[in-house]
């Protein structure tokens, strides 16, 4: 799975009846269930899902929304200019997790902690993080983090993840040594290397439907430390699971992996409102692609994910649509520049499209666990009418 964007605000094609594609040129057809074949190929549209992500984000890259030197390196072939919304869409979400990432690490930074990305694909955010420069923000400095990072997908897409680090200098130098690259199931596949460990980096190729409190963990998660704070990264991942399985998941981590006394966090990035007349046709969409985002109707909704976060034993939460990160999360400067960028042409379109999508976050650990303290500040800033 990837960390993707999908849908990422541009999947939709003709959403209002207009000729121009929200989309991508091609679709994928929905496909039948039950085979073992027909879960594969479901599969395979899921991991195909992370390419769309990576041309996104170099699109918003090049077009100047963001700064990240990465992207170009998980990109296969040419890219393509997505339309504005599209680059405005990729911008928000990645400054919102963005933000709550940095508050996360930015207290008490001296304090090592721990990041886990479900379904992070081509993500390229360890990168980012690991080539920062000492910067002002908030209330200090934002400098390379103590951070031990984890990122667990496929085995296909973290095949693919690894090609790239392992030929470029530029992304490779960031991972330190010594780093360790193999094979989880052949150790003469040494060009198809799965599985990277290095001291603050670990790529596993684990598919998360697997992971059971009653089976053995995966062999790579004994480099998970369950003693530190840990924040947890779903982008677009856990909605393409059963609610059931969604659920599992997450609770491997936060009531199985990670004792209650370790203070965890969940940040979740999905759409939401499938029921209105602009998430049916959302919902249409994706399904012409052979995409079914299965946590959908159960979690459509911000209250919904508030007591999403609960059942998993997060007793604080947040959350906001894109619109309203965009609207009450960005600084008016900011916004000018983002907006002297491109023209955005659709204002009713942006603010429908962004009003179909979160993030939430929820957290536990008690008042003397200040490591959330940023989280809180950025709900309430968040929810303030």
């Amino acid at each position: 799975m990837s960390a993707s964007q999908i849908p990422n605000l541009n999947t939709l094609r003709n959403a209002r009846g207009r000729g121009r594609g929200w989309g991508h040129p091609g679709t994928v057809s929905s496909l039948p269930t039950g085979s073992e074949e027909d879960n594969f190929a479901k599969d395979k549209v899921v991991q195909q899902t992370d390419q769309d992500a990576s041309v996104s984000r170099l699109s918003a890259v090049e077009t100047g929304y963001l700064d990240d030197p990465f992207a170009k390196y998980f990109v296969s072939g040419e890219g393509q200019r997505r339309f504005p919304i599209i680059n405005r869409g990729t911008y928000v979400r990645t400054k919102a997790i963005d933000n709550l990432v940095n508050e996360f690490l930015s207290k008490d930074p001296a304090q090592e902690k721990q990041i886990v990305s479900l379904g992070a694909g081509s993500d390229t955010r360890f990168f980012r993080l690991m080539s920062r420069r000492p910067v002002p923000h908030g209330r200090g400095i934002l400098q390379r983090p103590n951070v031990i990072y984890h990122e667990i997908d496929f085995q296909a897409n973290t095949t693919q993840k690894l090609h790239p680090i392992k030929t470029f200098s530029e992304l490779r130098g960031h991972v330190g040594s010594p780093v360790s690259f193999s094979h989880s199931t052949n150790s003469s596949e040494i060009y198809n290397d799965d599985t990277l460990h290095a001291d603050q980096y670990h790529v596993h190729p684990v598919d998360l439907r697997n992971l059971d409190p009653s089976r053995p963990a995966p062999h790579g998660f004994n480099f998970i430390d369950t003693a530190l704070p840990t924040l947890i990264i779903s982008e677009c991942c856990l909605c393409y699971l059963a609610p059931a399985a969604a659920d599992t998941v997450v609770r491997y981590f936060t009531q199985h992996l990670f004792p209650n006394t370790t203070p965890v966090g969940l940040i979740l990035y999905e759409p939401i409102h499938p029921n209105d007349p602009f998430g049916k046709v959302m919902v249409s969409n994706l399904a012409a692609r052979g995409i079914v985002l299965q946590t959908l109707k159960k979690y459509g909704s911000l209250e919904a994910q508030a007591a999403r976060m609960k059942s998993y034993g997060l007793e604080s939460t947040g959350g906001a649509s894109v619109k309203d990160f965009w609207d009450k999360g960005v600084e008016e400067k900011e916004k000018e520049r983002v907006a002297g960028l491109e023209m955005v042409d659709e204002v009713e379109e942006w603010d429908l499209l962004a009003g179909h999508y979160c993030v939430a976050w929820g957290w536990r650990g008690g008042p003397e666990d200040n490591v959330w303290e940023g989280w809180k500040m950025m709900a309430e800033k968040l929810c303030r009418n």
